[in-house]
């Protein structure tokens, strides 16, 4: 086997529109993950390119503590306790998130929280982490401001926030701080981003 051959077959990587991504957002009690909780989940799949809004999942989580919670979320996603007090446990919500993770590639908007949060769900639940491939849109937004600015001498700063990423890249407002919707909003910048920035194969986009 000719050399090249064997680079090509040991750092293959799919086409990114050959693996199923889950676009997911969570609604919390606050930005901690090792005292705040999740509230809600919102998970909206992209099947060979598109996106698949009928296939959706959407959960509101109750809390084990509703009296003890932080309420600085409160003021963002307008939560309040009647909203998921009849909703499952999150060691119930889990296992619907690892089956749709173990699917394919877990994308959200800035993953350093939403991964932390989801590692804790899962551990608190005792359930194995499914270690996906995560994609982060925050990542893909850099990457294009940096190609678009790079012989800028003075580039203005990216707008990485996920209302502010949308509405840059042109991309009509929706409600946001509602877990379904911000996943949906996510799918969406994703697929846009990607477009501009040409990228085909899921390592590229990492």
């Amino acid at each position: 086997m000719r050399p090249s051959a064997w680079l090509d077959r040991l750092f293959a990587s799919p086409r990114w529109d050959q693996v199923v991504i889950w676009a997911l957002d969570l609604e919390t009690t606050g930005l901690r993950p090792d005292r705040d909780e999740i509230l809600s989940v919102g998970m909206v799949p992209i099947r060979e390119g598109v996106i698949r809004y009928g296939e959706r999942f959407h959960s509101y989580v109750r809390p084990p503590d509703r009296e003890g919670l932080s309420t600085e979320g409160i003021r963002a996603h307008h939560l309040v306790p009647a909203d998921y007090a009849d909703a499952p446990r999150v060691a119930q919500v889990v296992p619907e998130v690892e089956r749709r993770l173990r699917e394919g590639v877990l994308l959200v908007h800035h993953a350093p929280l939403d991964v932390t949060f989801l590692k804790t769900a899962f551990e608190r639940s005792g359930a194995a982490w499914p270690a996906p491939v995560v994609l982060d849109t925050i990542d893909l937004v850099l990457k294009l401001h940096h190609r678009q600015h790079r012989f800028s001498p003075h580039p203005p700063r990216p707008r990485t926030g996920l209302t502010d990423a949308r509405e840059a890249a042109g991309l009509p407002p929706y409600p946001s701080h509602d877990a379904l919707s911000d996943a949906l909003a996510t799918a969406e910048l994703f697929l846009l981003l990607r477009s501009r920035l040409g990228l085909c194969t899921l390592r590229a986009l990492r």
